[in-house]
Formats: structure tokens, C-alpha cells, sequence
């Protein structure tokens, strides 16, 4: 009986990030910043590595991947953020909250995976530099991204699609700034205890397996650079991987933060902003990081801005 009297949602309605005008009005100057910034950074990078022949190597070549995942992050959440703070009422119709889901949770799936891939990148190069060409040949590194982003679009597939199947009688009002499947699964009337396992259990797996991998590679990295004899050659080596780690810290530290504390310490207000730090800053930052922290592509950015300088 519950079921026939169910209305059929055909919008939902983003309670966002503040429900005060002012405050509204500020965020979008702050986060159109930002959004600009990664858009501006991460495309930079692409193409700096595209241009400079000393960046075609398997490290940058996944650094690239990474820019583009977080370019594409980025955007399947900010621009719908930034257009709700202009907004009196911040609707979003039903199909198109299901297309955001299916975005975000590909890309978030292959942001996770891929800094784990390129953990391991800079363990072979470190730990069996002999084998490095071998093992990391460029058939080798396409079929590595191909397979993550396939495992991430058919998991973001599968568990869009079992979302949108469910119930949401009650009410179409979902505490959040974007559609996202935790505040989805709590707004549905239909049982969803099967979705929620499902979501615990792969996302476990997945983070699980990655953060695994990237201790493991690391741990094998530290005892090779421990094992050197030039504090030269140790510092060097070191610093190929500092920008790896300081976004490893920071997208691996924001999720275990999310998913990992106890239940008792959940508010929804904390949720938002470590939402906010995972799907709109660390797009922004990462990008940077590399840029300020890493030799080669400071390098040739300056080649860059130094033959565009040169040029006119």
C-alpha cells in the first residue's frame, strides 16, 4: 500500500553547503577560484607533459592520467555547486543527479586506484631499475590506466543504476552539495541494507588494496633509499617521491577520515566539509604540488614560460 502512494520523484532539492545569502554569495567567489585554478593547473600540467619530450616517461605519463581524473573530478561537482549558490531553490532533476553519481563515483574510484599504480611505478623505478623499461613499458602502463578506469566505470555503473532503482517517498530533500550515495541511500524508503553492504564491501576492497599497495611499495622504496651510501643519492631519490606521498596523505587521509571514524562522531556538517576538501581542493592542490615540488616539471615549465618570454 506504502508503495502505491508513493509520488514518483522527479527532482531532488541540495540543501548545499549554507542556507544564508551572504554566506552563499562568498562561497561562490572562493570555490569559482578554485574551480578555476584546477581547471587551469591540471590542464597545464597535461599538456606540459605532452610538449616537454623529457616528461614521456611512465612516472609522468600517469601523472597525466592523474590531472585528467582530477580535472574531470573536479568538474562533475563544481559547476552544479557554483550555479546552486546563485540559486533560490537548488534543484536537481532526477536523471541528472543519477549522471552525477556515475561521474563522480568513476572518477573518485580512479583517483584512489591510480595513486596506487603510481606508487608502484616508483618502486620499480627505484627498487629494479634494470627491469624499469620492461616492466613499465608504454604497452604496460596503458594496459594499467585502462583497467582502472574500467573497473571504475562498471562499479560506478552497477551501484548508480541499483540507486536509482530505489524508493524516496518521503521526501526528494538531500542534505548535501551533490548527489552522493551515502545521503541517497539514507533519504530512500526501500530497504537498503543489499546497497550498503555492497558499497562497504567494494569500497573497503578498493581503498583497502590500495592503501595496501602503496605501504608496500613505499616500504620497499624506504629500505632501498636506507641501504644507500650517497646521502646525495638518497636525498634525490627521496624527492622523486615527496609529491606522491604528500597526495597520498592527503586523498587517502580525507577518505579513511569519511568512512573510518565512529559512528557516534558522525555529524553531517563535518561530512560536507571533508567532502568539500576531497572533491574541490585536492583537485586543486595536486597539480601544485607537483609543480612546486617536483624538479623535472619545474624545469620545464620554466623551458616553457622561458621560450613563450623568449618568443615575444
Amino acid at each position: 500500500m506504502a508503495v502505491e502512494n508513493c509520488t514518483v520523484v522527479t527532482d531532488f532539492i541540495l540543501l548545499g553547503l549554507s542556507g544564508r545569502r551572504d554566506v552563499q554569495q562568498g562561497l561562490f567567489v572562493l570555490f569559482l577560484l578554485v574551480y578555476g585554478i584546477t581547471v587551469i593547473a591540471n590542464l597545464g600540467m597535461i599538456l606540459l607533459i605532452r610538449m616537454d619530450p623529457r616528461l614521456h616517461t611512465p612516472m609522468y605519463y600517469f601523472l597525466s592520467n592523474l590531472s585528467f581524473c582530477d580535472l574531470c573530478y573536479s568538474s562533475s561537482v563544481s559547476p552544479k555547486m557554483l550555479a546552486d549558490f546563485l540559486s533560490e531553490q537548488k534543484k536537481i532533476a532526477y536523471n541528472l543527479c543519477a549522471v552525477q553519481m556515475f561521474f563522480f563515483g568513476t572518477f573518485a574510484d580512479v583517483e584512489c586506484v591510480m595513486l596506487s599504480v603510481m606508487a608502484y611505478d616508483r618502486y620499480v623505478a627505484i627498487c629494479n631499475p634494470l627491469l624499469y623499461i620492461t616492466a613499465m613499458s608504454g604497452r604496460v602502463c596503458t594496459q594499467l590506466v585502462a583497467t582502472v578506469y574500467i573497473q571504475s566505470l562498471v562499479y560506478s555503473a552497477i551501484f548508480t543504476y541499483c540507486t536509482i532503482r530505489l524508493s524516496f517517498c518521503n521526501s526528494n530533500i538531500i542534505n548535501h552539495f551533490f548527489c552522493d550515495f551515502p545521503p541517497l541511500l539514507a533519504l530512500s524508503t526501500s530497504d537498503t541494507t543489499i546497497n550498503e553492504i555492497v558499497m562497504f564491501s567494494y569500497s573497503s576492497c578498493v581503498l583497502g588494496f590500495s592503501i595496501v599497495t602503496v605501504l608496500l611499495s613505499y616500504s620497499y622504496i624506504i629500505n632501498t633509499i636506507l641501504r644507500m651510501k650517497s646521502a646525495k643519492g638518497r636525498h634525490k631519490t627521496f624527492s622523486t617521491c615527496a609529491s606522491h606521498l604528500t597526495t597520498v596523505a592527503m586523498f587517502y587521509g580525507t577518505l579513511l577520515f569519511m568512512y573510518f571514524r565512529p559512528s557516534s562522531s558522525h555529524s553531517m556538517d563535518t561530512d560536507k566539509v571533508a567532502s568539500v576538501f576531497y572533491t574541490v581542493v585536492i583537485p586543486m592542490l595536486n597539480p601544485l604540488i607537483y609543480s612546486l615540488r617536483n624538479k623535472d616539471v619545474k624545469g620545464a615549465l620554466k623551458k616553457v614560460v622561458g621560450t613563450e618570454l623568449y618568443s615575444d
